[in-house]
């Protein structure tokens, strides 16, 4: 039920066939009715939802139309290129809507008075109190995408505040690849019965995905990460580690050992992020290292491998952080690597998507031959954080060389009480 115009846009970005969710869930909502939307990451849940919004804005076109929330800002990007793409035959605008990016342009920007809004709750809020004549009184469609993220913990004073200030005449969409309990709280509060499309019922990760652990002492952790960036060389790497200080570590210490890596965390500021990124989308770099906030929705066709160096601590983000590879029908592999003391989270994991996992075939005898060298980039790599950290603390500027990235006092900080200790 999809127009000619968007189908033909939807040929230029070579999607021949939709796929299963964009086949239960664009019908549904082209009905008018709200959906909430359950399917493993890299399906096509962007498009299942972008294609009905932009259809009903060609019937009744009008300004501030919809709305979409995101949990990260990399996302919110993401999602506005797919919809400028889609909607580029159509002359769709669209705002993007984040923080960490000056907020008097975004003003200017909601001025204009886009079709469609891509916001991170927290920024959006700030617009709704203090920009005027901004509201959202008009809007005809909500969609939270990656959805119990947003509900979790993070952003409920947000989003609550923003479903009272926009009408309760509107369609609601729900998409993500795990569902918690607060989005069953919230079905009741913000849709009208609502349609569950989901694809996967359980929890689980695509079919092509080779998925492996690895069992090791955690004081050689750096050394197998080398010995496998070594052995697989020639792939494109998405390293994921627990904190914006380790993963700031991780990258120095890689690029000792003279291999293309860059971080991606929280601390960093917006330009770099973005920058990061897009290094790694060009191929520029090999390997991206990142916390969780690069866990969700990001997508990257040419991730071949998927290395978990700190076990995530929920097991859901397991499935969001393996999905970065292996997507829309490609293959991929993932590692996991298990130390002494993740056995119980690790066995969480292999609960939650049913699998036993295999062990990576490696030779120990080699990666103990890299611990010398491992152990002097290590002390590298903590000298350069120190010196960073005192940089960042004599002049407050950000330094915008790949070797300076914004590890904050924090990290100076926690280095201080370590060297008392």
């Amino acid at each position: 039920g999809v127009t000619d115009v968007l189908c033909e846009a939807c040929d230029q970005l070579g999607w021949k066939v939709p796929t299963k969710i964009q086949v239960e869930a664009i019908p549904v909502a082209l009905q008018g009715r709200d959906i909430i939307g359950l399917a493993e990451t890299g399906s096509g849940k962007t498009g299942a939802f972008a294609l009905p919004i932009l259809q009903a804005l060609l019937e009744t076109p009008q300004r501030l139309f919809a709305l979409v929330l995101t949990p990260t800002r990399e996302l919110a990007f993401q999602i506005s290129e797919q919809f400028e793409a889609l909607g580029s035959s159509i002359g769709v605008h669209s705002a993007v809507i984040v923080g960490g990016i000056d907020t008097m342009s975004q003003s200017l920007a909601l001025a204009k008075k886009p079709h469609v809004i891509i916001a991170t709750p927290g920024r959006l809020v700030d617009h709704l109190e203090n920009t005027k004549g901004f509201n959202l009184r008009a809007l005809k469609f909500l969609v939270m995408d990656e959805a119990d993220r947003i509900l979790n913990m993070d952003f409920e004073t947000e989003v609550d505040k923003i479903l009272k200030v926009i009408p309760r005449d509107r369609k609601t969409f729900l998409f993500s690849a795990t569902m918690t309990k607060k989005v069953q709280k919230l079905q009741r509060a913000a849709l009208k019965n609502p349609v569950k499309c989901a694809v996967s019922s359980k929890y689980q990760t695509v079919e092509k995905l080779q998925q492996y652990y690895i069992f090791i002492p955690s004081k050689f952790k750096d050394s197998y990460l080398v010995y496998i960036l070594s052995e697989l060389a020639g792939n494109s790497f998405m390293i994921f580690c627990s904190t914006c200080n380790n993963t700031q570590r991780t990258a120095l210490l890689l690029r000792n050992l003279g291999f293309t890596a860059i971080p991606l965390h929280g601390q960093m500021s917006q330009n770099k992020r973005l920058g990061s990124l897009n290094k790694f989308k060009a191929k520029a770099r090999s390997i991206l290292l990142a916390t969780d906030v690069a866990s969700r929705g990001l997508d990257i066709p040419h991730v071949d491998v998927v290395i978990n160096f700190d076990i995530p601590t929920h097991s859901k983000d397991y499935i969001h952080r393996v999905g970065r590879t292996a997507r829309a029908g490609r293959s991929g592999k993932s590692i996991t690597f298990v130390t002494q003391y993740d056995v119980e989270l690790f066995q969480r994991i292999e609960h939650l998507i049913g699998k036993k996992l295999p062990a990576f075939p490696m030779q120990e005898e080699e990666v103990m031959m890299l611990t010398e060298r491992v152990a002097e980039a290590q002390r590298f790599a903590r000298m350069e954080l120190r010196e960073q950290g005192e940089k960042k603390r004599s002049r407050n500027d950000d330094d915008d060389t790949e070797e300076a990235i914004g590890v904050r006092n924090k990290v100076a900080g926690g280095k201080k009480k370590k060297r008392k200790a």
